[in-house]
């Protein structure tokens, strides 16, 4: 049982830890210099210069303090944006690469249904998520306390563990583009864009009478600014977000069991 996906996971853990020192490094950086910038930065008029659609996209007026800070620079940038990417980039290339290679009529020639191979590939991906919260959580949790600038626990684990579902609808949405697209580059090209694009969407209709068409993108549901600073734990929002990677799921598995190989 789950052959292809403990195989997907273990191909997948290089770019995973790489992922994870990345990020941790971004980290360490903030971690270093945050202090010295909140002490010396006027950030009033820096939020007032910036336009009202970059504001909210960064969540800026948080910067403030120093988890703040670490929330835009980090958390918003780093995962709402680059990890949302990459995670639907990697879904993108999931089914759709196997199709193009042939490696799929060999798996499908097993006793292997389409609808498990596309569970399977999906659950491969939860296993770069899991690397990348757990190293990177540490890292932040760890530096705030050596930078006497210490972020509580319960929001670091919480800004984590949220972004979970987060990023697994991202994976989702590549997976279908996958099941939907006949070549690997194309699905992950869109899925990636489609991703950015609802950020977008999502940042420019704020405050607007169009406020409503935010609620489409995944963004609207994870907020890490509310997180760091605020205390705020959206679980409703992350309910949104499972539920909504499992209705993209099952939407691939209904694509992909009609589509000819």
């Amino acid at each position: 049982m789950f052959e292809v996906a403990r195989y997907e996971a273990e191909r997948r853990s290089v770019g995973a830890f790489v992922a994870a020192a990345g990020l941790s490094l971004f980290a360490a950086l903030f971690l270093a210099i945050g202090p010295s910038i909140i002490s010396e930065v006027d950030f009033t008029a820096y939020f007032e210069a910036l336009p009202p659609a970059f504001q909210q996209a960064f969540a800026v007026d948080a910067m403030g303090s120093f988890a703040g800070l670490l929330a835009v620079e980090l958390y918003q940038f780093g995962w709402v944006i680059m990890l949302g990417i990459y995670f639907a980039y990697l879904g993108g290339g999931s089914i759709a690469g196997d199709v193009e290679s042939g490696r799929a009529d060999m798996l499908l020639s097993t006793p292997l249904s389409r609808s498990r191979l596309v569970g399977e590939k999906f659950l491969s991906l939860a296993w770069p998520v899991l690397v990348v919260n757990v190293v990177v959580g540490a890292v932040v949790y760890v530096g705030s306390l050596l930078v006497d600038e210490a972020i509580p626990l319960a929001d670091v684990l919480a800004v984590h563990a949220l972004s979970i579902p987060y990023l697994l609808l991202t994976a989702a949405l590549g997976v279908l583009c996958s099941t939907v697209f006949d070549g690997a580059a194309a699905a992950q090209r869109v899925a990636a864009g489609l991703v950015f694009a609802l950020f977008l969407v999502d940042s420019l209709v704020a405050g607007t009478d169009f406020e409503w068409l935010g609620s489409l993108s995944p963004s609207r549901f994870y907020d890490p600014s509310a997180i760091l600073v605020e205390g705020e734990y959206d679980l409703l929002g992350a309910l949104v977000l499972a539920e909504t990677a499992v209705l993209l799921l099952v939407l691939s598995l209904l694509v992909f069991q009609r589509r000819d190989l």
